[in-house]
């Protein structure tokens, strides 16, 4: 696989993983640009998820490339994507529930800066990630939360929550998996109007089954089908494709 990721675009040329004696991803090839949020859906089992593991580097691909700014980093280590600027967030609320939204924040924080899990060991250092933090916070309209202990906020708080953890680790790419998993529709609208704002400054690349959700927000779709490439494009020119309608056909409320 091939993934590079630039100050005006992002693109990932060819991908192949195996996950155990299944191929879980066979020859996937896009271009994920600046600015845009690039929406991934597909019927269960498409191989989303293993995309974005390949992409922020929990995976790694049985051949091909990963190029980020024009550099191979298939063979870095998992956290050292994270300090080249690429940010996931899961599918599963990942936050530290008994300690406070900022603390949350100031610990996922550390991941760009480094540092052991105890860094605090500065005034300076103590600023540097709290300011990191705080900012983060803000841009997800949980400024008025930052005290507040995360297992004592909402659900739809604590998914902000989520996206301001990786928000604080100061990326240039956010790689967001279902982050409106469990959601109503009061929350989830939320969450779009969110991803709205943050697309103006970030590369984006979603997964996500509310499709209602998907084409409100994706300038670029692209339809995966059994761990394979089925078309990529406008949400119009998806929509009236009839691969994808055959792909979905039978699949409940993923028709689209």
């Amino acid at each position: 696989m091939q993934w590079s990721c630039n100050n005006r675009r992002c693109s990932k040329p060819k991908a192949s993983a195996n996950t155990g004696g299944l191929k879980a991803l066979d020859d996937i090839s896009l271009q994920f640009r600046d600015r845009e949020l690039h929406g991934i859906v597909g019927p269960n089992g498409a191989g989303k998820s293993t995309l974005l593991n390949l992409l922020c580097g929990t995976y790694r691909p049985t051949r091909g490339r990963i190029l980020h700014r024009g550099e191979a980093i298939d063979s870095i280590k998992p956290h050292e994507f994270s300090r080249r600027g690429i940010g996931r967030g899961f599918q599963k609320t990942n936050i530290y529930p008994g300690v406070s939204c900022l603390e949350n924040c100031s610990v996922a924080a550390q991941r760009r800066v480094g540092g052991s899990f105890n860094l605090f060991r500065s005034r300076h250092s103590e600023q540097l990630l709290t300011e990191m933090a705080e900012q983060a916070l803000a841009k997800v309209g949980l400024a008025h939360r930052r005290d507040a202990i995360a297992s004592r906020i909402s659900y739809g708080e604590q998914r902000q929550l989520e996206i301001a953890m990786v928000l604080a680790t100061a990326p240039s790419v956010l790689l967001l998996d279902e982050p409106m998993a469990g959601m109503g529709h009061e929350e989830s609208q939320l969450i779009i109007e969110l991803l709205k704002s943050l697309k103006r400054e970030y590369c984006i690349v979603l997964v996500e089954h509310d499709m209602d959700a998907v084409f409100e927000l994706s300038d670029q779709l692209t339809v995966m089908v059994d761990g394979q490439h089925l078309i990529t494009g406008t949400v119009d020119e998806v929509r009236d494709d009839t691969r994808v309608k055959d792909a979905y056909l039978g699949q409940g409320d993923e028709v689209i």
